[in-house]
């Protein structure tokens, strides 16, 4: 399977100019980015996170397929477009736009589900929407703006709140939420499975929390750390570290990337650690594995 598409990716399908971005922010969950585009008729790729698109200025005849049949609706300020993640779809605008997209991870959306309604989650569906009256993304997109150019103190606080505030919107007016019921005992079925193992692989760059890792599955830690023990047969920490010291090796034998760079990639917090837990897992330092 491919890897899905990160935000700060976006441009590499659907050329603009960047009026506004948190990328650099380090915000968790959440990342806003503005753009002016011209008209362009584009394929989508399957993004890692879900889009709400929130439009500004003059109007413009949004289109979008999935594959199926063509809908068309006109879009202007005041309304937002919504896609989901890991699916591929054809957009077509007819004029310039002006917009701002505020990106909600998975986890995100899963952990807060988890939060409002206190029952395990089988899935959450959000579908895409070429055009929804909305009053409140607006207002979000507004005060994320206000963040990113004031560069207050707190910033960090408040937008783990908007991100919050986003996320229950989004379940409350688009989502469609399926429920079951916790098992006493076993481990993970084959869709919680494969929503684990794309998780970990798209972050291994960055540190990955057991709670994080539970809202994907939609489950509470506790939960989460026992199921997940059964069907890995290992801790989350030891089964994370494993898939970092198998990305870096793969890096070593494949690129000239310096090994400062790779310890980044694939998450450790220095070079020394790497070193360190590279050579506790295979025998031998990442520069002599190199040499063969």
């Amino acid at each position: 399977m491919n890897a899905l598409v990160p935000p700060d990716q976006i441009t590499d399908w659907i050329p603009g100019r960047r009026t506004v971005d948190s990328t650099s922010r380090g915000w968790q969950g959440l990342e806003f980015i503005g753009y002016k585009y011209a008209s362009q008729d584009v394929e989508i790729p399957e993004m890692r996170d879900y889009m709400i698109v929130v439009y500004r200025g003059q109007a413009a005849r949004m289109g979008r397929s999935d594959g199926g049949k063509w809908q068309e609706e006109t879009v202007e300020a005041g309304v937002v477009s919504l896609l989901s993640r890991a699916e591929k779809s054809r957009w077509a605008w007819n004029a310039p736009i002006d917009v701002q997209h505020i990106y909600l991870s998975h986890e995100s959306i899963s952990g807060v589900a988890c939060e409002i309604y206190d029952r395990p989650l089988e899935d959450i569906e959000i579908h895409d929407h070429v055009r929804r009256e909305d009053n409140v993304f607006p207002r979000i997109a507004e005060a994320l703006t206000s963040e990113l150019t004031t560069n207050s103190a707190g910033a960090n606080l408040l937008a783990g709140t908007l991100r919050t505030q986003s996320c229950i919107h989004l379940l409350r007016n688009y989502a469609n939420i399926r429920f079951r019921e916790v098992p006493s005992s076993g481990g993970f079925g084959a869709t919680e499975r494969r929503l684990l193992d794309e998780y970990i692989r798209n972050h291994l760059s960055r540190k990955i929390a057991l709670d994080d890792m539970a809202a994907v599955v939609g489950l509470s830690s506790f939960h989460f750390l026992r199921k997940f023990k059964e069907s890995y047969g290992q801790t989350p920490h030891h089964h994370v570290t494993a898939e970092r010291i198998c990305r870096a090796k793969s890096l070593l034998n494949s690129s000239n990337m310096p090994i400062a760079w790779i310890s980044d990639e694939t998450g450790f917090s220095d070079q020394s650690h790497f070193t360190r837990v590279f050579r506790e897992t295979v025998g031998v330092t990442p520069a002599k594995f190199r040499r063969g």
